[in-house]
């Protein structure tokens, strides 16, 4: 079994910043992409950024230069620092794990229970 706990969500005005945490627990061995997905108000879930386990990372065209995902193996945990926040930006933000590659695939094997990102215009 695999959990998955984000923290770090929070109001923001826009142009700020927020870094968002997740920490895994569990068999967490045998997961290929750790990343991060979220849903705007009133839109469907989209994938935003993966990281593999050797460290290659996989951003959407909507956050590529704006967002860094990271992650600390000694940890078990995976970071998502969000520059330059837009108000488009505002979703519930989802961490993610896949065992099998995750961009592209629009899903996860194992999910986190979502922290809510909003950014004020």
């Amino acid at each position: 079994q695999v959990r998955l706990a984000e923290s770090g969500g929070g109001l923001v005005q826009a142009g700020g910043s927020l870094r968002l945490s997740c920490a895994q627990s569990g068999r967490t061995f045998s997961i290929y992409d750790m990343g991060w997905f979220r849903q705007p108000p009133g839109k469907e879930r989209e994938f935003v950024a993966a990281i593999r386990r050797g460290g290659t990372v996989y951003y959407a065209d909507s956050v590529k230069g704006r967002f860094i995902i990271s992650r600390d193996n000694a940890k078990n945990t995976v970071y998502l620092q969000m520059n330059s926040l837009k108000p488009e930006d505002t979703a519930v933000y989802y961490c993610a794990g896949s065992d099998v590659p995750m961009p592209g695939r629009n899903s996860a094997d194992y999910w986190g229970q979502g922290t809510q990102v909003t950014v004020s215009s």
